[in-house]
């Protein structure tokens, strides 16, 4: 359990010897396992997932549907500001296709969540 409450939660289902393992690494080792888990990622034919968090995201819950993805997360928006983090809020993410044939994540805002309700 984290005693910051500013401290991001880690997503459901991640180890927790794992959890650990990556709340006493240093900034620059979590760079390089970043960089190494893309890595293996790639060396397994898995793409990148669309579920990139952005600075300040915690990822709180990922559910994998047939065709999409459903995000729970809380945003934290600044330093300065007292209400943070916002949310959590819930997303759908899909993969959209675009006519240079590339594709990128698009987020869809779906709206609050209570997480006592589930």
């Amino acid at each position: 359990m984290n005693d910051d409450p500013n401290e991001p939660t880690p997503p459901e289902g991640l180890p927790e010897r794992l959890v650990s393992d990556l709340n006493g690494l240093t900034a620059e080792e979590l760079h390089k396992a970043i960089i190494h888990a893309q890595e293996l990622l790639n060396f397994r034919n898995e793409g990148p997932s669309a579920i990139d968090p952005q600075p300040g995201d915690d990822i709180i819950r990922v559910t994998e549907y047939d065709g999409y993805t459903e995000v729970v997360k809380q945003v934290y928006c600044g330093e300065n500001c007292d209400d943070c983090p916002h949310g959590p809020y819930l997303y759908r993410v899909t993969r959209e296709r675009h006519p240079d044939g590339t594709t990128s994540a698009y987020w869809r805002f779906i709206g609050d969540v209570r997480l006592d309700d589930e």
